[in-house]
């Protein structure tokens, strides 16, 4: 994956969209002072986007946040001192906490951290959308466009006045041709612009 998302990346990206899309030219005139900052961390981005697999923003942050007053803080070493009782006692599903656990347990093995889609991908209890986050959040790939993204989905329906059953995989990938090479840029707009605070994993 690539790591390109870095403040003269992010420059170029937003000139890039304000001059292909007026609604995403509107929404970088409006939040011109935040970006996207990749902080390089895949474990803590993994964990907490298992975390919020399949549920509410809100409840994902809750959960978050009780684990974090567990772990103290989200690494391998921590996740496997925990154990997975503990983690599900902070709202994780058994599923989760074994998938997490199994992650942490490899990474302190002497397993590489995954910096990439098939090795994200081979990991347990990581599908598309949970790579598609430690791509976006964790590596800075530059032009990830999460398919399976419902507060994506969302939000292009709010913003452009887009049926949403038009956006399965084939109409969103089409729809969002404009924005390459910089679909991660458009998507963080998109999802800045849904919710009070930035989204973050």
């Amino acid at each position: 994956m690539e790591h390109g998302l870095d403040a003269t990346h992010w420059a170029a990206g937003c000139r890039h969209l304000a001059a292909a899309d007026a609604v995403l030219a509107g929404l970088i005139a409006r939040y011109g002072d935040e970006r996207l900052e990749p902080h390089g961390d895949v474990f803590a981005t993994l964990a907490r986007a298992i975390t919020g697999q399949q549920i509410s923003v809100l409840a994902a942050e809750r959960i978050w946040q009780r684990l974090l007053v567990c772990l103290e803080e989200a690494t391998p070493a921590a996740v496997l001192a925990a154990g997975e009782p503990a983690l599900a006692a902070c709202g994780l599903t058994r599923r989760k906490a074994a998938s997490l656990t199994a992650i942490a347990a490899g990474i302190e093995a002497g397993a590489a951290v995954p910096d990439s889609r098939e090795a994200l991908l081979a990991l347990p209890g990581v599908g598309p959308w949970t790579a598609d986050m430690v791509a976006i959040f964790a590596l800075g790939a530059p032009d990830v466009l999460p398919l399976g993204d419902i507060g994506l989905h969302r939000a292009i329906a709010a913003s452009y006045g887009v049926d949403r059953r038009t956006l399965d995989h084939d109409g969103l990938q089409k729809f969002a041709l404009p924005w390459r090479p910089w679909r991660s840029i458009a998507v963080w707009y998109l999802w800045r612009d849904l919710d009070p605070l930035p989204v973050s994993y």
